[in-house]
């Protein structure tokens, strides 16, 4: 079983990478305008996130508008939203699971019982962070693609979140990873071999007459 500290590390790992999560999922800076080539007009900026986007004006006004429709827009950000939001509650269930089978908490009482919880966290994490670097990674390819694509007239950059979410989706791989490696049943419940003795040699030593 793993020890209490690599568990406490999980823990944090977990909680930090969940937060990632939330933040890939409610800020609206998955791209971001790119100032470059023809687009020298800096006046404004165009952010687009999961749910909005904003164009934030150079006083520093900024102005948010809904998506009317989730079918406008693009497959990438339509997956990344249910990939997100999922990868959130897993994450968050699996560290209410960790709590309960960690060695630090005596929510389970048998001992026998929590190697086994603990690993179920750490698959858990470790889905949780695929989850959420999948939808990350493919509209960071999206983004790039479409920056070097001459067909294109307006020109975008990744955003804040895309980095975010890399960095919180390795948090949660790392945690389920080390999870999954410290998180073992012990061999044997006891250290010695049990010896029995029939009827006739319960006491071997006892029956001896010395002379």
């Amino acid at each position: 079983m793993g020890s209490a500290g690599v568990q406490i590390v999980c823990v944090a790992l977990g909680v930090l990478g969940l937060i990632g999560g939330i933040v890939c999922c409610a800020i609206p800076r998955w791209k971001v305008s790119s100032f470059t080539g023809q687009n020298i007009v800096t006046a404004q900026e165009t952010e687009e996130g999961l749910w909005m986007s904003c164009v934030v004006q150079s006083t520093g006004q900024q102005q948010c508008k809904s998506y009317e429709s989730m079918l406008v827009l693009p497959s990438d950000l339509q997956a990344a939203r249910a990939m997100t939001i999922i990868s959130c509650m897993v994450t968050s269930l699996a560290i209410l699971i960790l709590f309960a089978g960690a060695d630090f908490t005596t929510c389970v009482e048998n001992e026998d019982i929590k190697p086994k919880i603990s690993l179920v966290a750490g698959i858990a994490l470790l889905v949780s962070g695929l989850l959420l670097i999948i939808p990350v990674s493919w509209s960071a390819n999206n983004v790039i693609s479409n920056f070097y694509n001459p067909l294109v007239a307006q020109k975008m950059e990744l955003g804040t979140c895309i980095f975010i979410g890399w960095a919180a989706g390795v948090l949660l791989i790392l945690s389920g990873g080390l999870l999954m490696c410290f998180s073992r049943a012990k061999s044997g419940s006891s250290g010695g071999t049990a010896k029995y003795y029939g009827n006739s040699a319960s006491a071997p030593a006892a029956n001896k007459n010395y002379v």
